[in-house]
């Protein structure tokens, strides 16, 4: 059993049985690109275990989703990992930074994925269109997401922000909204 497996099993999050064949891939290949593009700060497997289980413990309270939006998805968190954890939903993975934007391209043509697009640009110059899960991690401030996801809500839409310790101080009071104290993180759910 490897150490993803132990972490998993640890925090009861349950995926489909490809998921860790995919992750390990994903694993290898970001390790070969990082050498040459500098892509994420992440250093050895161990950490990369880390990233990927803080990118997938909301799908223990998530409900059912048809499509989904990750706005800077960087390297793939969360938005490449929960692609891989939900195949039944389909992700559309922002993220302008070219490097970043290719190395998704590649990940999802050499795993075969049918449920990813990649857009290689500003979350600003999408087309609007309604997502019923938008996440971002790492990208701003609540504020500033709450701003640029807004043309992509619909009634019902749910937000999902991966954020630290300031989550308090950005959240406001009038939203219709939960945080889920997880593995270190806060995850800010606000029902649009």
């Amino acid at each position: 059993m490897t150490n993803l497996h132990r972490q998993l099993n640890q925090h009861s999050i349950t995926v489909p049985e490809d998921f860790f064949t995919k992750a390990q891939r994903y694993k290898t290949l970001l390790m070969q690109w990082n050498k040459i593009h500098n892509l994420t700060g992440v250093k050895n497997d161990a950490q990369l275990d880390e990233f990927i289980v803080d990118a997938i413990a909301p799908i223990t309270f998530l409900p059912p989703i048809a499509n989904a939006m990750d706005i800077g998805t960087g390297a793939g968190f969360p938005g490449m990992m929960l692609a891989f954890a939900l195949p039944d939903t389909h992700f559309t993975l922002v993220e302008p930074l070219q490097k970043r934007a290719s190395f998704l391209q590649f990940i999802k043509a050499d795993l075969a994925l049918t449920n990813v697009d990649v857009k290689a640009v500003r979350v600003e110059q999408l087309p609007v269109s309604p997502y019923d899960l938008i996440t971002s991690r790492a990208v701003t401030d609540t504020q500033m997401l709450l701003k640029l996801s807004k043309p992509f809500h619909k009634e019902g839409s749910l937000l999902l922000f991966y954020k630290g310790e300031k989550v308090y101080d950005e959240v406001d009071p009038s939203l219709n909204y939960e945080i889920i104290q997880q593995h270190h993180r806060n995850y800010l759910l606000i029902k649009a």
